[in-house]
């Protein structure tokens, strides 16, 4: 029988393994957008590429039927044939792109969308096909391969981006085109060296198989829609309320928008690279699973408020990498990176659905939040012009959190530690508030973010504790 505590050290292995392999790639995509703010000319232009990229991400889950979700859960399953769940993915991905170029009329309606359809047509196939072969490889545990291949995409963006923008200035058209052909670039990769080639046997499709995956996996449209709501439409409604608010026009202020999201990418990175590992913990680890996740939850959280707190601190020193036309864009940060910390913390809460399969409890839960954001987007936007669309943000991801760890009591008991939790968001909002209110704010920050610190530095130290163990026993090895 395994030791209890293999299922840890499984996740801190495949944790690690992620974060190292995945360090270039992640470090290259965090300083992209800063080259962004001076390949892109102006805020303007920012804006309208930010827009497009919004848009392709609407339509994205759209396309795809949100299938990728049920090719990873059913992929890993080991009874299901490999070849069945790779070949019913892609002829959902086709069927999905005829009805989108049939609906042409209607998505030339999007903002900007009619001057760029072809190459928005190209970013919403290319990244479709490469998450299909992606999401297949990681339901087969080559979990290397998806490493390698996050640096091998970023480093073929960043090349992509200098030769269309900084080389033949190609504007928002440039920023499409290097996005799509990156992600081609990874489908090719990806097909050829993780061996997608082998399981595509047209012949392998599954009706009964698809019918399932269909039913698991149609709930996850409009939840990703209602989670693109809360997180992308911010940009739309900035564009149309603030249109020649304070001198400068709807598309400048979406750049701003974008470009505040420089930061709370570092919480973006670090929840992306442990949920890579931890969905598939979540769903093989099947021993004491009320504990494990209990266990893990507290670590996280500790781990991402005491990052949030830090950010926040310095978010008007580090936005000075930025053109100095972007500055004023750390005014956003501040509940942006709260935003960053509550999705990552809802796509914790998700998996629990996702072991279970359970997709409808993912759907109602970001549906309720989606409603509640546009009421917000429109209303705080009234009072405190384009500022607004950052708590009314906030405030339906915590929404969302609330259903998750109320819905999920249901299938699994997770101790939250609530006044632990209470207690983390209150200093970090008192910490907003001198930030945003005070002129000399500096000291007040510093001891907040302080005590954030302190009351979190337990479970950070065991965290860290664990990393260090881990990989001073790999190199022993």
């Amino acid at each position: 029988m395994p030791s209890p505590q293999k299922k840890y050290t499984t996740l801190v292995s495949n944790t690690l393994l992620f974060a190292i392999s995945n360090f270039s790639s992640k470090l290259l995509s965090f300083f992209i957008r800063p080259y962004l703010s001076y390949a892109l000319d102006s805020p303007d232009v920012m804006g309208v590429s930010s827009l497009l990229q919004q848009a392709t991400n609407l339509l994205i889950p759209v396309v795809s039927l949100g299938v990728a979700y049920a090719v990873i859960r059913f992929g890993l399953d080991k009874a299901t044939n490999k070849s069945s769940v790779f070949v019913n993915g892609a002829a959902t991905i086709g069927l999905g792109f005829v009805v989108l170029l049939l609906a042409m009329p209607l998505v030339r309606l999007i903002p900007n969308a009619a001057e760029y359809l072809g190459f928005l047509y190209l970013c919403v196939l290319a990244s479709c096909m490469r998450t299909l072969c992606t999401q297949f490889i990681r339901s087969r545990m080559l979990n290397r391969l998806v490493a390698i291949d996050g640096v091998l995409t970023t480093l073929s963006l960043l090349l992509y981006y200098l030769l269309f923008l900084s080389v033949l200035k190609m504007g928002a058209a440039g920023f499409l085109l290097a996005n799509a052909l990156a992600d081609l670039t990874s489908m090719v990769f990806v097909f050829i060296a993780g061996g997608c080639w082998r399981y595509f046997k047209p012949k392998a499709f599954d009706k009964t198989l698809w019918k399932e995956m269909l039913r698991y996996c149609l709930p996850m449209i409009p939840a990703s829609i209602s989670f693109w709501i809360i997180n992308a439409s911010d940009m739309f409604f900035v564009q149309g309320m603030c249109e020649g608010y304070a001198g400068r026009s709807g598309n400048h202020w979406v750049g701003l928008l974008s470009a505040g999201y420089f930061l709370p990418q570092i919480i973006t990175i670090l929840g992306s690279i442990f949920y890579e590992a931890w969905q598939l913990s979540a769903v093989t680890e099947e021993t004491d699973r009320e504990a494990f996740f209990s266990k893990i939850f507290r670590v996280y959280a500790s781990v991402l408020f005491c990052c949030v707190a830090g950010i926040i601190m310095l978010c008007q020193l580090l936005m000075r990498v930025f053109k100095a036309e972007y500055f004023d864009a750390w005014t956003f940060v501040p509940f942006l990176t709260l935003c960053s910390m509550l999705t990552c913390l809802n796509q914790f809460l998700n998996s629990v659905y996702v072991v279970y399969k359970r997709s409808t409890g993912s759907l109602f839960t970001m549906l309720a939040g989606a409603v509640l954001n546009l009421i917000l987007n429109y209303l705080f936007i009234l009072q405190w012009g384009p500022w607004g669309v950052t708590p009314a943000s906030f405030l339906s991801l915590m929404l969302v959190f609330l259903l998750r760890a109320y819905s999920t009591r249901g299938l699994l008991e997770i101790d939250f530690h609530p006044a632990w939790l209470v207690l983390n968001l209150a200093l970090v909002l008192a910490e907003i508030w001198c930030m945003m209110n005070l002129t000399h704010w500096a000291l007040p920050v510093v001891g907040i973010t302080a005590v954030v610190c302190v009351l979190n530095i337990r479970e950070v130290l065991s965290m860290l504790d664990t990393l260090i163990g881990k990989f001073l026993k790999k190199r022993k090895n």
